[in-house]
């Protein structure tokens, strides 16, 4: 001990309680939005279905929120007040399995310790209510009358008026008010049956009716996430022993550039968990544009006793007792309802909507090197591409039965002439349906291909469209005939920690069915025997690292997948059709009715768009038709 510090002794001493409300209030209260969340989500433990908030100042000012659920008893006032008492939870098997949004009975004596805090309250239809309110340094609790209906009134007033170093924290009014308003957002789209009204600075911001209906409902959800949400996302619902997803995923062509349109409810309550967003990203591996992040809605039932949300004071961070069931329903369910998603199909009637887990057709064969793949006729087509007949003054085209003679040999036997295609067309009112993608007119610089469907014009990059073809047939050949190992000529031993190899231990089923054979071969270090054939020159020590965290992390991995993915999208890259190759209008077809059969088909290996449509009125709009 230098010279100068002398020991200090018996300097332990008890904190006050608002001292201690105010270290708790750094947990529970971040910014007004964190005093909005933990009020609403008291009145809605309350059993309200009516929830009136009024916000000044974007809450530094005044936040005032009321509801009409079944209130606080005179003689409950000032317990409600007090730091840790609640009527949530009696005992710790309560708190094994919460039920209810809020259980820890923190948030108001929190809230009291930085700011002038109020209560009204009436348990009773008919008798009159009380007003508490928490003064002094000690924050004592006076209970007086006063007029109240049946409910419960919370005012805040002046946030982090006796903790200045806090208040220097929060941003300008307009951020404020968005965290506030997004904490509104995330609830009225946990409880439909809950009316909201927000009101800023006297200004009405929203009014939200209660949502029965599930037409009431899409509005709610068009009205909080916005109408391009809905018009472009698949609804989903499936369920498995213990467990039951539905909600909206959003297309893949409706990508963000940020994560701010992703909203996950367990049980009602809003969370950010690291297994669900690893499901939701592998499931929108293969379809999503790097760096674009996906959109969705999602509500997962299960037991609260098999779910823990006492892990974060935020409560938005959860962990559960059966992760890996969790993972797998999340990227299951995605995973499908993405790939049965095919072109014409409309969203909200898309096949993806309710998982049945029926098994897929047959899978094609993989195409010969050299090949195109498409189906192609064996008799002399028609006229060459571009050769389309011009249209008479004042009408719309030629008529579809000459506009598609052509198409009439494109899939008869050899020297037949088939008329379906021309037929289905010729009678179009009454007869067979145009296929979605329509049939092809003509090829645009040798890179996209000009097609007319029932709708319009239909527009496909050639290129990205027989890239996805090439890589779903590669996918499903491997699938059908197993994963091939090689044995290596020298075992690779790979250092890990020992936490590492107990995980590839137990996992050596798991990684044998992937082609991998992996022992342990000490306390920590493995040794890697056989690797896929597809995978022998990859980087074995850090794949196997790689996939060991994810196992510790999210109790399953999709890296190995991925990386056979990775070379045979490659693979599919370089074996598909160039730019500046010219199609015959066969080959354009059997481009179009391939893409109809193919899982994905409306994005590239890399996300990209493979087809767009302009509507007939769209067209007319751009050339001011009918004006």
């Amino acid at each position: 001990m230098g010279p100068g510090r002398a020991r200090r002794v018996g300097l332990i001493h008890r904190l006050s309680p608002r001292l201690a409300n105010q270290i708790a209030a750094g947990e529970v209260v971040e910014r007004p939005a964190s005093v909005v969340k933990e009020l609403l989500e008291n009145a809605l433990d309350a059993g309200a279905d009516r929830l009136e908030i009024e916000i000044e100042g974007a809450g530094s000012r005044l936040i005032r929120i009321r509801d009409n659920g079944c209130g606080i008893s005179a003689d409950d006032l000032p317990l409600a007040l007090a730091r840790h008492a609640t009527s949530k939870i009696d005992s710790l098997d309560d708190l094994e399995a919460v039920r209810t949004l809020g259980f820890r009975g923190e948030a108001l004596a929190s809230i009291g310790s930085v700011s002038r805090l109020s209560i009204t309250s009436n348990d009773s239809a008919e008798g009159p209510g009380h007003r508490a309110a928490s003064e002094g340094r000690d924050q004592a609790v006076t209970v007086t009358p006063a007029p109240h209906p049946r409910g419960t009134t919370v005012e805040v007033r002046d946030l982090f008026f006796n903790t200045p170093a806090r208040r220097k924290f929060l941003r300008t009014e307009k951020t404020e008010f968005g965290h506030l308003e997004e904490v509104v957002k995330r609830l009225a789209l946990a409880r439909f049956d809950v009316a909201f009204d927000l009101r800023h600075n006297g200004r009405s911001v929203h009014r939200l009716r209660p949502a029965d209906t599930e037409a009431e409902q899409r509005r709610r959800v068009a009205s909080v996430c916005g109408p391009a949400f809905l018009e472009q996302s698949l609804p989903l619902e499936r369920e498995v022993p213990g467990l039951r997803l539905a909600g909206w995923i959003g297309l893949p062509t409706f990508s963000r550039s940020q994560a701010d349109l992703q909203y996950f409810f367990v049980n009602g309550r809003i969370v950010r968990d690291k297994v669900v967003a690893h499901a939701v990203r592998q499931a929108y591996r293969d379809v999503l544009y790097h760096g674009r992040h996906p959109a969705y809605l999602l509500y997962l039932e299960v037991d609260p006793a098999q779910v823990d949300v006492n892990v974060h004071p935020t409560k938005h961070e959860v962990r559960f007792r059966e992760s890996r069931a969790v993972h797998n329903l999340i990227y299951g369910t995605l995973h499908r309802a993405l790939a049965d998603l095919r072109p014409g199909d409309s969203p909200a009637a898309a096949p993806g909507a309710t998982l049945s887990g029926e098994p897929l057709p047959a899978p094609s064969a993989v195409p010969a090197q050299g090949g195109l793949g498409l189906a192609a006729a064996a008799a002399p087509a028609g006229p060459a591409p571009g050769a389309w007949p011009p249209p008479s003054s004042g009408d719309r085209g030629p008529a579809p039965g000459a506009a598609f003679e052509s198409y009439g040999r494109l899939y008869g036997a050899p020297g037949e002439a088939v008329a379906e295609t021309a037929g289905a067309v010729e009678s179009d009112a009454g007869g067979e349906e145009i296929p979605p993608l329509g049939y092809a007119i003509a090829q645009l610089k040798g890179v996209y291909v000009l097609a007319e469907n029932a709708e319009g014009l239909v527009l496909v990059d050639m290129h990205a469209a027989h890239e996805r073809i090439t890589y779903e047939r590669l996918k499903r050949a491997r699938d059908s005939e197993g994963i091939r190992s090689q044995p290596l000529l020298v075992p690779e031993s790979v250092a890990v920690s020992a936490r590492e190899a107990a995980l590839a231990e137990t996992h050596g089923d798991w990684f044998a069915s992937l082609g991998f054979t992996v022992e342990r071969a000490g306390e920590e270090s493995l040794l890697v025997r056989e690797v896929p054939v597809s995978l022998r020159d990859a980087d074995v020590p850090q794949l196997l690292r790689d996939v060991l965290a994810d196992l510790g992390e999210h109790g399953s991995s999709e890296r190995i997948a991925a990386r056979e993915d990775e070379l045979l999208s490659t693979m599919a890259c370089h074996g598909s059709v160039r730019a500046n190759r010219r199609l015959t209008i066969p080959e354009m077809n059997g481009l179009l009715r391939d893409m109809e059969a193919t899982e994905r088909s409306g994005q590239c290996n890399h996300g990209r768009p493979t087809w767009t449509r302009l509507t007939l009125a769209e067209l007319d709009r751009l050339f001011l038709r009918g004006r």
